[in-house]
């Protein structure tokens, strides 16, 4: 009952508010208007946009949130509650945790109170209420990233990819998760599963990006990945005073080291997954949210909201983890010495 208080004070009725006043960030706007493009002219970018709010810095996989809005419009309340971008996002996110409970055949759904409150505690806490409601825009990635380290744990490599390949199309900082969840398919499926997945993943981003590569090279350029790191014309409003933001303020001394430290960051995190691959998800969410926590940190740009990301990956896997464990455990016919033991390596992808 707590849980349910809290999800109506700290989501629905806000939630509810917004859509009904107009009220929203601007990546709602950002969203929606892709979805419009793409439906007419093929790709979400404008070609030359005048001010920052006419920038789309994202890949051309987001702008399917969008075309709820373009199809529907919004002349009327009905058009205007189920063309907004948050609810699409929210749904994609609810459906991908869906899938990875389905996946790990326990977790976050179950019908016991632990599980069923621990989720709705997650839900309303600030971490993912407040860009629910405001903006809802990387609750979709944290779905499907959490979903394609739950299918790599689960040893299912072309799922994985599949995961992976849609939130690669959606945010270039979903790019990192691919050699996390593969390394994760390497230790538990050999290394044919994980050359699978990670072949599944490149070409369907391919697949998904290379459209809008091709008929708008220089705004793409130019507005997912000139943008936000702080390079293009516009001056981006991440600008949270992180470490590698203070460096780039510095001037381009500055902003090189940041881009150095950055790259030293993730080479260490690379290195890792080698010397100490993860070996189930909980282990994987880890090394991913650290991962994400460096880049974020570190990056030119970049502002406190962004670590929601790793945040919720952790906790995620946490209530999931956990149960995943202990139920391998139980179906054992061997008692483990150390329910922390780490499982045997797979040789010749055989388990």
């Amino acid at each position: 009952m707590s849980v349910g208080f809290a999800l109506t004070g700290a989501v629905a009725v806000p939630l509810l508010v917004l859509l009904a006043s107009g009220g929203a960030q601007s990546e709602v706007g950002v969203i929606e208007r892709s979805g419009v493009l793409m439906l007419q002219q093929g790709v979400p970018y404008l070609p030359d946009p005048r001010t920052v709010l006419d920038v789309t810095p994202y890949l051309p996989g987001m702008a399917v949130f969008g075309l709820p809005r373009a199809v529907l419009g919004d002349s009327g309340w009905a058009s205007r509650l189920l063309g907004d971008a948050r609810i699409w996002c929210a749904v994609a996110f609810l459906g991908c945790l869906w899938a990875a409970h389905r996946a790990t055949r326990r977790g976050v759904f179950e019908r016991r109170v632990v599980g069923r409150d621990a989720v709705g505690a997650l839900v309303a806490c600030p971490v993912l209420a407040l860009p629910l409601c405001v903006s809802g825009v990387d609750l979709p990635l944290i779905g499907l990233l959490f979903l394609a380290l739950a299918y790599a744990a689960r040893q299912r490599p072309v799922a994985t990819g599949l995961a992976l390949a849609a939130a690669c199309s959606l945010k270039w900082t979903a790019w990192p998760a691919v050699a996390v969840a593969v390394a994760l398919l390497a230790y538990r499926s050999g290394t044919r599963a994980a050359v699978r997945g990670a072949a599944v993943a490149v070409a369907g981003t391919v697949v998904l990006v290379l459209p809008s590569a091709l008929l708008s090279p220089g705004p793409l350029v130019q507005q997912v990945f000139a943008f936000p790191t702080g390079r293009g014309p516009w001056e981006t409003p991440a600008a949270s005073p992180l470490p590698g933001r203070l460096l780039a303020d510095l001037g381009p001394v500055g902003w090189y080291a940041a881009v150095a430290l950055l790259l030293v960051g993730g080479l260490a995190v690379a290195v890792s997954l080698v010397v100490r691959p993860p070996y189930d998800l909980l282990s994987a969410a880890d090394r991913l949210a650290a991962g994400l926590c460096v880049a974020f940190l570190l990056a030119p740009a970049g502002r406190f909201g962004y670590l929601a990301l790793p945040v919720a990956l952790v906790v995620l896997a946490r209530l999931v983890g956990s149960d995943a464990r202990r139920a391998e455990a139980a179906r054992s016919p061997v008692v483990r010495a150390s329910s922390s033991a780490r499982p045997a390596p797979v040789v010749s992808g055989v388990r």
